[in-house]
């Protein structure tokens, strides 16, 4: 399903955080056991040639995007579970203009509303 999202969508746009995020979980595949180093190296080179070659748009983390995190995270109720990189993903998304974001991630679905988005499952 994934996959089928990705080809007909007009862009794929990420925070370049994802650039992080994906060295990490490649890192816990391997560390897990699930996959080897070199299967490991081989995605995340996929992964970075799709960024290097615009398959995928890395959006930068600038200072004011950190502070946008800084000042929604002060009006967000008590409830609101939210990492780090989930909430730069979402200012990423709102600060580029996008009114949805895509994710199979439940706590990012439910903060999106507090960003500006509506969240979309994956």
């Amino acid at each position: 399903m994934v996959r089928e999202l990705a080809r007909g969508a007009e862009g794929l746009y990420s925070s370049a955080i994802c650039i992080a995020e994906v060295a990490c979980l490649a890192h816990r595949k391997v560390r897990e056991g699930p996959t080897t180093p070199a299967a490991a190296a081989v995605k995340r080179d996929l992964f970075l040639d799709d960024v290097k070659t615009g398959v995928i748009t890395a959006l930068p983390v600038t200072d004011r995007l950190l502070r946008r995190v800084e000042a929604v995270t002060r009006a967000l109720p008590s409830s609101c579970f939210l990492r780090t990189f989930d909430a730069l993903h979402l200012v990423s998304a709102a600060d580029a203009g996008f009114v949805e974001i895509w994710t199979n991630d439940r706590h990012m679905l439910a903060a999106a509303p507090h960003f500006g988005l509506a969240g979309r499952s994956v």
